[in-house]
């Protein structure tokens, strides 16, 4: 495993040496990064001279489209893969990053990231990377939702860690290229090579192998995920042969965020405001002649229904963890209806949310593979025996600290390090129908937004109780409690 991450650290470094020049040369820069640069009377323009020279003591930037980015957060926080001293691949019982320090962005209002590409949005969502960027760039924030100015003080970060899937496969080049022409010196990575690079580790470059990639519409229509795995297949000399089984996870990364679209605590009957799959025959429906493969929890309303003559008529998911348990089983059967002689090796988690949920997806792998009809077990040739979920999440934290290191940008602080952390929230004032019954941006109007305008219908506020509910403080106290204990000394 060792000899398979150092050359996954090698590649990593040659990546990086590109340069921005050849980059700049593909396409111009879209209108918010050329506000940022060059338009001081934009409400975008960001001072990139007076940027700090000195970039070591400067915090970490990590955002994402909602809190499923704390994930990432969680295992840089937490990671121990390196001699912090000679920088050798060797733990030394202390963590990488100790002492640094760190701010998390949430982009909660303007989730899911997904869905933009599905509403022909891609380049408002290409906007929104770019604007999360700034932000993190910046040296000011929002104290209220009210307020006309950001008058709170913050420092500006020394690198960008794009922890969301969909951000990386729309908007990491906008990024990129915006900070090659800011001249910080400022870099940004993202998470889908990271994922891709550990799903083809360790494996024998002769055999063929099946990966699944379960991530959100936007990233699966973008085809990122694939066109990465062959790619780096091709780069690091495979001659076998790689399948990829794609299942795009509407409304899962909704769910887990608690989006009233998607899942609503209080239903207790099917929903007109529903937006999630449905019982249906079509691609991406729940198919009801293998409803007892999903193996549906219907506790606390977790499923709504409606039945006509003993037979489901209707069905509605009403929890993160049946939208986790339809995902997955539907890209299984996908497998198996292929016919494909090569077992699913590994499943990409292609989205930070998807974690979350990693005990209700390894539960299902093993209702799965223990699955029988007729006396057969129809999944047992789908699933590996050395089956795996990858999380990008370590690899990313790898990466991000390489290049720290190889700048010579580490902090070596010897005191505890600090979190300040941000989730975004519609502005005050947006005209009565942008907003839904919880004070949300409507789906009407979040996707009829279009790039290039002044307008600032979200603002970035420090986290606050008022912002995050306790069902999402209680998941991320449960699955990231190290971000969480840094969190909470804030709320």
């Amino acid at each position: 495993m060792k000899k398979n991450v150092s050359y996954f650290l090698l590649v990593l470094f040659f990546a990086c040496l590109f340069s921005c020049k050849d980059k700049e040369k593909e396409e111009p820069l879209i209108p918010v990064s050329q506000k940022a640069l060059s338009d001081t009377s934009s409400v975008f323009y960001a001072d990139f001279a007076s940027y700090p020279r000195e970039r070591n003591k400067l915090p970490v930037g990590v955002f994402d489209s909602g809190t499923g980015g704390l994930t990432v957060l969680e295992v840089m926080l937490k990671m121990d893969r390196f001699d912090n001293i000679t920088g050798a691949q060797s733990p030394d019982g202390i963590s990488d990053f100790a002492g640094e320090n760190f701010i998390y962005l949430g982009d909660e209002a303007n989730m899911p990231y997904g869905d933009y590409d599905a509403q022909g949005k891609t380049d408002y969502l290409r906007e929104l990377v770019v604007k999360d960027a700034l932000f993190l760039m910046g040296n000011h924030y929002y104290n209220l939702a009210i307020d006309d100015t950001p008058t709170g003080i913050k420092e500006p970060v020394k690198i960008i860690v794009i922890a969301c899937n969909t951000a990386t496969a729309y908007g990491l080049e906008d990024v990129r290229k915006m900070l090659c022409a800011s001249g910080t010196n400022v870099k940004v990575i993202g998470v889908i090579n990271a994922g891709a690079r550990a799903a083809l580790s360790g494996l024998n470059k002769s055999q063929n192998y099946a990966i699944g990639v379960m991530a959100t519409p936007g990233t699966i229509s973008s085809g990122a995920y694939e066109r990465t795995i062959k790619d780096l297949a091709l780069e690091m000399g495979f001659t076998g042969n790689i399948q990829i089984f794609s299942q795009p996870g509407a409304g899962f990364a909704n769910a887990v965020d608690g989006v009233g679209d998607y899942v609503y605590k209080g239903a207790t009957s099917i929903r007109e405001e529903y937006r999630g799959p449905v019982l249906g025959k079509e691609e991406g429906d729940i198919n009801p002649s293998i409803i007892d493969r999903y193996n549906f929890d219907f506790t606390d309303n977790g499923i709504l229904f409606t039945k006509d003559k003993g037979e489901f008529s209707c069905i509605q998911l009403n929890s993160a963890a049946n939208y986790a348990r339809f995902h997955l089983v539907s890209l299984v059967e996908q497998h198996r209806k292929s016919g494909s002689r090569m077992p699913l090796n590994s499943i990409i988690l292609g989205c930070t949310h998807y974690p979350f949920l990693l005990d209700t997806l390894q539960k299902t792998i093993e209702e799965l593979r223990n699955y029988k009809r007729d006396g057969i077990y129809i999944y047992r040739n789908s699933i590996s025996k050395d089956f795996r979920f990858i999380d990008p999440a370590q690899y990313t934290a790898m990466e991000c600290y390489s290049i720290l290191r190889e700048d010579k940008c580490l902090a070596y602080r010897p005191e505890k390090g600090d979190l300040m952390s941000f989730i975004s929230v519609p502005s005050y004032g947006l005209p009565l129908n942008a907003l839904d019954r919880d004070g949300n941006l409507t789906f009407e109007y979040k996707y009829s937004r279009v790039p290039g305008t002044e307008d600032i219908t979200v603002k970035q506020l420090p986290f606050s109780s008022r912002y995050i509910d306790r069902d999402t403080q209680d998941r991320m106290e449960r699955l990231v409690p190290y971000s969480f204990s840094l969190i909470k000394e804030r709320l």
